[in-house]
């Protein structure tokens, strides 16, 4: 891509530098203290004279992997003039434990600092709404823009660049190597695996996320017999099924692509997926090869195709193997817990699945719920509420509840054990009985488990190992505990509230309206009472909603999309960029709230300047 302009015979006047907000940076504080600083803690004042941007992540959130992987070449590129900070922020119980977020720093290969605040204070300081964002702060300490969801490191590229410029003409940009400091490398034989199966032979294989390689285990489950692609063919694989040729399907997560290994062979094949993250707009259906996925992270052969649980966009797709096809089969990208038809329904990042003859088991983890697809093709709930709601209780399973489940397996009564990550235990789920039962406890981030015999094996992922458990005749009784989001709900006041997304086209970029308007807005809330007026989708970033007084509260669902291309009237081809961003926004209604909603796409948000 050539960003520069045609010479002409006369020199256009140069454009004056957009005026930047001058908002001081706050200061960064987390309880949980630094990671990857090698022990040291870190200030912005030690920071200054270079360019910070801030990533506001947890450890649960897909978009804020995806952004992780966004940020990489930015990183390296300008690994003397930048500094990204990592604050975690959490969103579960669970990721506010310090051995969590450690854990995660490791398991995702974070080379930045991380400040661990479990109790969102930073996230407050810079009024942060959504994960992931990303805030942009210059070498003299102030913040010069902000940026929500996926589809920002052009753009943030751009911007460093033009502060390397400024500042060093300045005489205030420092250049030299930055604080991070590597931990120290752990010898395990696996290390955070994801997801496993029993080979016909009896082997266990197993999906070595961190180490971006399959492991064919002994039937004791701890025995290496083969690692599997360690040359960079994956790249942290997830998900494992086993079809009818014998041969595996591999959800490989990070290349968001499908692979299959020929356990006898040994031969790994490409068969959906084009290496490119999938983006609003992009084709949704056929030749697997031509298509672009989003995240896999676990695969199932049901009704004779593979079901693909495709986390990056909140949707289930398959892969027909005798047309070499891949389509949605249900979802509709938006993120939340909504049943009905597969084309209407509402998923929050799918990571687990089952088959049975009648079902097909979804773990749907930023929902905390247990869901199944039924043989017409229509999304059910059995246990979970919705996004804000989570804990670890038994019983009927309408009051039952999860936390942030990655796994779900078929037992032989027609019951199925669900990986309860986040609350490190085995659950056990009857749909005869209609109850929620806990089989085990005291595991570490159970992400997958598989029959062997009588006995059923665990994956351990954040204890690295496989462990087999004996399923009990009788439940463990567990101290019932629930749970609500970290994150405070937003006060507005009852009637009329002015939803704004903020979106400012990067420099050198413009609203890309070629093919009609540039920019979405997608508004609907939890419960549908909650909203009188402006739920639906529209064209325009800001719209008046009408709030029910007598819904104390609720959460909004904000989806916002912009697109915009480069400004050069002599590029016939302009290079486009997608920013997307899905919020969901608890609110309680109070006399006296606010009356005006800005969410920040992209940039500042000029009223609060």
């Amino acid at each position: 891509m050539n960003d520069a302009a045609a010479p002409e015979p006369t020199p256009a006047p140069a454009r004056p530098t957009p005026r930047r907000a001058r908002v001081r940076a706050p200061e960064l504080v987390g309880r949980g203290g630094w990671l990857n600083t090698g022990g040291k803690e870190l200030s912005l004042a030690e920071l200054r004279g270079r360019i910070v941007i801030l990533d506001f992540w947890t450890f649960c959130c897909i978009n804020c992997l995806h952004v992780l992987d966004e940020l990489r070449e930015l990183e390296e590129k300008h690994r003397d003039t930048v500094v990204i900070v990592g604050v975690h922020s959490p969103k579960f119980v669970h990721e506010a434990e310090h051995q969590a977020v450690v854990d995660a720093v490791e398991r995702y290969g974070v080379e930045h600092p991380v400040l661990d605040d479990p109790d969102l204070a930073t996230w407050k300081q810079y009024a942060v709404r959504a994960w992931p964002t990303l805030v942009v702060i210059d070498p003299e300490g102030y913040v010069v823009a902000q940026h929500a969801g996926e589809g920002h490191a052009h753009a943030i590229e751009r911007l460093v660049g033009e502060l390397e410029a400024e500042h060093g003409a300045k005489g205030t940009l420092r250049r030299g190597d930055g604080p991070y400091v590597p931990p120290e490398p752990v010898a395990t034989d696996l290390r955070f695996p994801g997801k496993a199966l029993v080979l016909p032979g009896g082997n266990l294989l197993v999906s070595d996320t961190t180490r971006h390689q399959l492991v064919e285990l002994a039937p004791d489950g701890e025995s290496v017999v083969r690692r599997i692609g360690g040359d960079g063919q994956f790249k942290e694989p997830q998900g494992l099924a086993l079809l009818p040729d014998g041969k595996v399907v591999v959800a490989d997560t990070v290349h968001h692509a499908l692979r299959t290994f020929d356990p006898v062979s040994g031969e790994i094949e490409l068969i959906a997926g084009t290496g490119t993250q999938w983006w609003q707009g992009r084709p949704t259906s056929g030749p697997a090869l031509d298509v672009d996925l989003s995240s896999p992270w676990d695969v199932a052969w049901w009704r004779g195709k593979v079901w693909i649980a495709m986390a990056g966009v909140h949707q289930l797709w398959t892969y027909d193997p005798e047309t070499r096809t891949v389509e949605v089969a249900a979802g509709t990208t938006n993120e939340g817990l909504v049943d009905g038809p597969g084309a209407e329904a509402w998923f929050a990042q799918p990571s687990g699945l089952a088959a049975t003859e009648d079902r097909l088991w979804v773990a749907d983890s930023e929902t905390s719920a247990l869901r199944y697809v039924d043989t017409e093709g229509a999304v059910h709930t059995a246990v979970g509420t919705g996004l804000f709601d989570f804990g670890h209780r038994d019983g009927d399973a309408a009051q039952a509840l999860l936390q942030h489940p990655l796994g779900v397996t078929a037992l032989p009564d027609g019951s199925v054990a669900v990986s309860d990550t986040y609350n490190h235990a085995l659950r056990r789920y009857d749909p005869a009985s209609g109850q929620v039962t806990t089989l085990a406890t005291e595991l570490r981030e159970p992400s997958d488990a598989v029959l062997v015999g009588d006995d059923i094996v665990v994956v351990e992922s954040a204890r690295h190992r496989l462990t087999r458990l004996r399923l009990p005749e009788e439940a463990v009784r567990v101290e019932a505990v629930a749970h609500r989001t970290r994150r405070a709900a937003t006060e507005v006041a009852p009637g009329r509230l002015q939803l704004d997304v903020v979106f400012q086209a990067p420099a050198g970029q413009k609203l890309d309206t070629r093919y009609g308007p540039s920019t979405r807005l997608l508004v609907s809330s939890t419960p549908p009472e909650l909203l009188l007026a402006g739920e639906g989708t529209g064209t325009d970033l800001a719209r008046e909603l009408a709030l029910n007084p007598e819904v104390a509260e609720g959460v909004l669902h904000v989806s916002a999309m912009a697109a915009s291309c480069d400004d050069d009237p002599d590029n016939e081809y302009p290079a486009c960029h997608m920013h997307q961003q899905d919020w969901g926004v608890p609110v309680r209604i109070v006399e006296g709230g606010t009356a005006r909603l800005p969410l920040v796409l992209a940039g500042m948000d000029s009223a609060e300047e």
